[in-house]
Parts: structure tokens; sequence; C-alpha cells
């Protein structure tokens, strides 16, 4: 299985380009307004125009996820209009039928539902998005911020995690200690956010080129754990 690697948070078109090309599958553009790393949907498709774009479909080689809090349908489809995008995150208290609805207005677009986890029962949630949406995205609960806190989640609560779409990690993901998360869980993805940042929405390349590195090792190491005899 391909993980997933998306880097959220992207503010600025030459950062956003060259993580591209590090080897991200996904760039996440802040919606809200409320963030400090809020862009506007014309900044996004500015920075979506300097994206590599693959020579065959002419369409940028990574997926472009547009993260709404509590956003209207009409809001979230003016802003994919103009920002090009092909993926929504629902990071607000968007119900199963709110993505029910959005998904008749936009039913081309892959819908991730985010889900704030501080404790084993909030994962049930789980179940009532899988007929929904394409992606879950579990992060860490903050009482004040909707993401990009830095908090982990307890990692040891997600071991038994298997829902019936794929789903991604997030919540105070780094370089440093993502080979941790991934021994003790298996999402379809992860993603990263302040904890390859100088500052919110300004990414540190070096930190983003150390993650790959770790990445790189860790499928490394799988391939030998698994072609070597018992």
């Amino acid at each position: 299985m391909t993980l997933r690697i998306k880097i959220c948070g992207i503010t600025k078109p030459e950062q956003g380009r060259a993580i591209a090309q590090l080897g991200a599958t996904a760039l996440g553009f802040i919606c809200a307004e409320q963030s400090p790393r809020y862009v506007s949907p014309e900044q996004i498709g500015a920075i979506v125009a300097h994206l590599p774009m693959d020579a065959t479909t002419g369409v940028p080689i990574v997926d472009r996820v547009g993260v709404f809090v509590n956003a209207t349908p009409e809001v979230i489809q003016q802003t994919v209009t103009i920002g090009h995008l092909n993926v929504v995150q629902l990071h607000g208290s968007e119900s199963p039928e709110f993505c029910q609805q959005l998904r008749q207005h936009l039913p081309r677009i892959e819908l991730i539902k985010a889900l704030r986890i501080r404790a084993i029962e909030d994962c049930t949630q789980a179940s009532r998005y899988q007929s929904c949406v394409d992606t879950l995205l579990l992060d860490a609960y903050d009482p004040k911020l909707a993401g990009g806190t830095g908090k982990t989640i307890d990692w040891q609560l997600l071991q038994q995690f298997q829902p019936e779409c794929p789903w991604l990690l997030a919540g105070g993901l780094t370089p440093e200690n993502v080979l941790v998360a991934l021994q003790q869980v298996t999402p379809n993805g992860i993603d990263l956010s302040s904890g390859v940042e100088r500052s919110p929405g300004d990414k540190d390349l070096q930190l983003v080129e150390k993650l790959f590195e770790q990445l790189q090792l860790n499928a490394i190491a799988g391939v030998v754990h698994a072609t070597t005899p018992n």
C-alpha cells in the first residue's frame, strides 16, 4: 500500500511547488478565515497554478485539498471552482446529512471528514460518516482550535481502528515522531502541518525533506522485513 502524504497549511506558491516536487501526494489549503494559515480562494488558485503538472493530463501531480470549518455548501462550491480543488476536507461539526448534501453538490470531489479524538469513544463517530464520505481523518482534540495545534493523539487508542473507508492520521506529527506513529497504527495516509513549519503557514523545506527521508527509511525497512526468511 502506498502511503498518502498530505502537507497542510500551504500559503506560498514556491513552497507548494517545492513540497509537491519532494513527493507529497496532497497539499492542504486552509479555507477558514479564523486560522493563521488562511488563504483566500484566489490565493489558492495562484498557488495551484504554480504546481508541477502531469504531462499527459495537464493537471497538477498532487491533490489539492480545501479545508473548511462549518462553511456553507455555496462557499465550499465557490472555493472549489476558483481554487481548482479536487478534494474537500470538513474539519468542523458537519453532520453526516451535511456531507450527503455536499456530495450531491460536488459529486466528483473527494470528501474527507475530520474527527477530533481525545478518547477511544470518539472513534465510534466513524461509523456515522463512512457511507457519506470517501476518507476519514483523525486529528487531536483541542477545545479551542479545529486543527494545526501540534498536539498528538494517543496512538494506542487507534491500534484497533479499522474503518471501512481509507483514513489519514493527523495531529502533531513531525519528522521525529512519524515512524513511531506508523509502528503503532496503520493509516492509509498521514497529514502534517505545524510539524514541518517555521511559523504558521511558513513551511520549513528542510523539515519536509527530513520527513521524506524518514519515510523512505521506513519503506526500505518494510521491504527488508517482508523479504527476510523467518
